[in-house]
C-alpha cells in the first residue's frame, strides 16, 4: 500500500527530539525565548514584519478578524472550498461568512462572484490559498479596494507560496497559518501563526491570544487562551530550517505526476496558474470519483477527498442563509485527492500513476449515482 501521507519524523527526528529535550530541561513551556525565536524566523521566511504564535489555525483567524477590527454583525466574504475551519472562525467573532463561488480552473475564489456578494455590511474577505495554490490575489485586491474591505488571507495551505512572485500573506492586513500535523510546515500536535506588517494589529493579536491581558492579571478586554507552546515552536523551528527544500520535493514529485498524467482522458489535473505552488496537496478531478478512489484502494494506492461537502451545505451554516455555490458543488463532487509529500520516492509517483492510467474508462464515464 502506498500510504496517502507520512507523519513520522524522518530525517529531521534527531534535530527535533534534541529540540523537545531543550525545551524539557530548560523547564519553560508557555510564552518563552522557542516562541519568540520562531515567531522571529516566521515572519523572516514569509517576508512579515510580525507573526504572532496561536493555538491553532482557526484561532489564527479569528484574532486577525478581531484584530483587524470584524465584529458582530459584520459580513466577510470566503470560500465555499475549504476546511469548515475558515467559515467557523468567522462565526467565532460574531460575523456572518457569505460565500462567493470558486473559479472552476484555479479552485480558489472567483473574485467576480466575491463582488457580487458584497453588500453594506460587507467588512473583510478571506480568500483561501487552497491546495497549496494562491487565489487570485491581483483580482482580489481589486474587489477589496473598490469597495474599502479589509483582506485577511487563509495561508493555511500555502507555506512559503507566491502570487505573481510576491508572497502569500502580504497582500491584506494579516494572514492565518495553521501547523497541524499534515501542512507544509507541521508541528507534532495544533499550531497556529498570524503575521502582519502592521504592529498595532500585532500588538492586539498578542493581546487577544492571551486572555486580552495588557500585563499579567490585567484584562482590558475579552480575549481567548490560545498561545503557541514552546515544545511545538522550537519543533517547529527545526522544521522551518528545511522547509525550502521540502517545497522543493514537493515541486518535482507533482511535476511528475503531471508528466505522467498528461493526456489520461479518467481525471482532470487542476493547471498550474502560478509557478509559486506549494503543493500542500495533489488533487485531482475525475466525472466518477468513488468508482477512482476504490480502485485505486485496490491497486494498493490510499486516497483522500478534500473536500466532499461544499462549506454552505454543512449543517452547522444552515442558519447563515449560504448561497449556493454550483461550481464548488461540482468540484467537491469529483475531487480527489492522491498522495504527496516529501518522502514519497517517484518510483511510488509512477506507481500511482500507473494505477490511474488503469481505471477502466467505462467507469470513468458512468454518471454518478
Amino acid at each position: 500500500m502506498i500510504p496517502f501521507l507520512q507523519l513520522t519524523p524522518g530525517p529531521d527526528r534527531a534535530a527535533i527530539t534534541a529540540a523537545i529535550a531543550r525545551v524539557i530541561d530548560r523547564g519553560w513551556f508557555i510564552l518563552g525565548p522557542e516562541l519568540e525565536s520562531f515567531e522571529n524566523a516566521f515572519a523572516a521566511a514569509t517576508g512579515a514584519r510580525h507573526s504572532v504564535g496561536v493555538g491553532n489555525g482557526t484561532d489564527a483567524l479569528a484574532i486577525a478578524l478581531r484584530a483587524a477590527g470584524v465584529s458582530a454583525g459584520d459580513e466577510v466574504i470566503t470560500s465555499p472550498v475549504s476546511a469548515a475551519y475558515t467559515a467557523l472562525a468567522i462565526m467565532m467573532v460574531g460575523a456572518r461568512p457569505v460565500f462567493a463561488d470558486i473559479d472552476p480552473i484555479r479552485l480558489t475564489i472567483d473574485p467576480r462572484a466575491a463582488d457580487a456578494a458584497v453588500t453594506t455590511r460587507t467588512a473583510a474577505i478571506i480568500p483561501v490559498h487552497l491546495y497549496g495554490q494562491a487565489a487570485d490575489m491581483d483580482g482580489i485586491a481589486a474587489v477589496a479596494a473598490r469597495h474599502g474591505l479589509a483582506i485577511i488571507e487563509d495561508c493555511c495551505q500555502a507555506h512559503l507560496a507566491t502570487c505573481g512572485g510576491r508572497p502569500v500573506g502580504s497582500f491584506g492586513v494579516a494572514a492565518a497559518y495553521s501547523f497541524y500535523p499534515t501542512k507544509n510546515l507541521g508541528a507534532l500536535g495544533d499550531g497556529g501563526a498570524l503575521t502582519t506588517n502592521d504592529e498595532r494589529v500585532a500588538a492586539h493579536a498578542r493581546r487577544l491570544r492571551n486572555g486580552g491581558q495588557t500585563d499579567r492579571y490585567h484584562h482590558a478586554e475579552f480575549g481567548v487562551n490560545s498561545r503557541l507552546d514552546e515544545m511545538q515552536a522550537a519543533v517547529l523551528s527545526e522544521r522551518l530550517r528545511g522547509l525550502s527544500e521540502t517545497t522543493r520535493l514537493r515541486r518535482a514529485l507533482a511535476g511528475r505526476y503531471r508528466a505522467g498524467l498528461d493526456g489520461v482522458e479518467s481525471v482532470m489535473v487542476p493547471p498550474v496558474q502560478d509557478a509559486g505552488h506549494v503543493y500542500h496537496l495533489f488533487p485531482v478531478l475525475a466525472e466518477n470519483r468513488d468508482a477512482l478512489q476504490r480502485h485505486l484502494k485496490e491497486q494498493g494506492v490510499e486516497t483522500l477527498v478534500h473536500y466532499p461537502v461544499p462549506i454552505p451545505r454543512q449543517p452547522a451554516l444552515a442558519r447563515q442563509q449560504p448561497a449556493d455555490c454550483p461550481v464548488a458543488t461540482r468540484v467537491c463532487d469529483r475531487v480527489l485527492s492522491l498522495p504527496l509529500y516529501p518522502a514519497l520516492e517517484g518510483d511510488a509517483i509512477d506507481r500511482v500513476v500507473a494505477a490511474v492510467r488503469s481505471f477502466p474508462m467505462a467507469s470513468a464515464s458512468l454518471p454518478r449515482t
